[in-house]
């Protein structure tokens, strides 16, 4: 399997203090010129900051101890120590930081873009025998040491900031749904489990807006208890708006997928669990799909009847407007609940309503089925560009 740097356990050391120095003066002409110790610099602060152009904590994986420079010692003629050069540590958005040993959430970095945290403070430098001379004590042989910094285990998780999260069974269409909205290029292929590690693509909306989707790899019944690739990605679309359910209507079993795939979100989070969702029945180009999807939208119009249904098709690029159209509304409709205003209009989007005509209902014949553009149907001003978290490295530039 291919590892994903989502989780990273650390060591972070602060900066010692520089030690005080003793000294006096001794220059020609200055008889008794006293004493002229200076103070030890400060030691170096633990500083984690989170960057934008970062996706995975693959900085973390090959180096697991971070500490920062101590303070110099001060020097005579009242000269001071320099001060310890602070470790910066970056790190994507959408981390959290945990004690490694009770698991305490330290600090959460939450759905912002930038931000800064000084985690753990260098130690003071000692003061120098220039700080004791007094009447009584003029030639003070008395400095002070610089404390010590302090050191912290940590565990550093990832949660990638998504607006819209896939859940489906392995095998579903979930990666293919992913690689038609966005320029992201997951692995698609006709066997379970394709999918290994979270995949992130943006949906163009207009000039203004932009809408992140993620896909996570397949979840089966019991990934709640550790089967097939269990629940350690679920934490990815933790903070997303929305959630997707992927129902393939080739499963002898739709009807119970959604109902499995909601008991496993129980398990892991009660929050996922009560998140906006649209279902989503692909595969509708197969035979006998048809009837299934009316089976499952009478199911839903009995147990779920807020629940919106729809049928696509990914490989004949069928009722996928309806599908975009209710992402952007889930998006602007949680933009407008935390803002309080009217979700009709966010960020100069408008949300479309009921009007786009059922591609059921429509004639279609096998020819025009088969005569789609040379790129698949794609209007290449709809969608925009990827930011993808499977990415190669690059060579340094020389």
């Amino acid at each position: 399997m291919v590892k994903f740097a989502d989780e990273a356990l650390i060591t972070v050391v602060s900066g010692k203090g520089g030690n005080g120095c003793v000294a006096f003066r001794r220059e020609k002409y200055i008889p008794n010129g006293g004493p002229s110790g200076g103070d030890g610099g400060r030691g170096g602060d633990v500083i984690f900051e989170v960057r934008q152009n970062m996706r995975t904590l693959a900085n973390l994986r090959y180096r697991q101890t971070f500490k920062a420079k101590s303070g110099g010692d001060g020097e005579g003629n009242k000269r001071f120590g320099k001060d310890g050069e602070d470790c910066v540590i970056a790190l994507p958005p959408g981390c959290l930081i945990r004690d490694a040993d009770s698991g305490e959430i330290i600090h959460d970095f939450g759905l912002g873009d930038e931000g800064r945290l000084v985690f753990l403070k260098g130690g003071n430098g000692g003061w120098g025998n220039v700080h004791f001379k007094g009447p009584a004590n003029q030639a003070p042989r008395t400095a002070l040491p610089g404390q010590p910094g302090e050191s912290r285990k940590l565990r550093v998780e990832l949660n990638i900031i998504a607006d819209i999260g896939f859940v489906g069974f392995p095998n579903a269409g979930k990666s293919s749904l992913l690689d038609f909205f966005t320029n992201a290029r997951p692995k698609i292929a006709p066997y379970p489990f394709t999918t290994k590690i979270p995949n992130l693509g943006v949906l163009r909306v207009d000039e203004e807006q932009d809408i992140i989707l993620a896909d996570i790899p397949g979840i089966i019944e019991g990934a709640s208890e550790g089967l097939g690739l269990g629940i350690r990605f679920l934490k990815h679309i933790s903070r997303s708006a929305g959630l997707a359910f992927m129902i393939d209507l080739s499963d002898d079993d739709f009807l119970n997928s959604y109902r499995k795939l909601q008991g496993e979100l129980e398990n892991f989070s009660a929050d996922l669990a009560e998140k906006d969702r649209v279902v989503i029945a692909n595969k509708l180009d197969l035979p006998g799909a048809e009837e299934r999807f009316s089976e499952l939208k009478d199911l839903f119009a009995r147990e779920c009847p807020d629940l919106k249904v729809y049928g696509i098709s990914v490989h004949n690029r069928w009722g996928l407007e309806a599908v975009r159209d209710a992402f952007i509304d889930m998006v602007n409709g949680m933009a407008a609940d935390n803002a309080g205003e009217d979700s009709s209009a966010i960020g100069g989007i408008r949300n479309q309503g009921p009007d786009t005509p059922d591609f059921m209902l429509a004639d279609l014949d096998a020819e025009e089925s088969r005569n789609l553009p040379p790129d698949g149907g794609r209007d290449p001003d709809d969608f925009g560009a990827t930011v993808s978290i499977n990415r190669k490295k690059r060579g340094r530039r020389k």
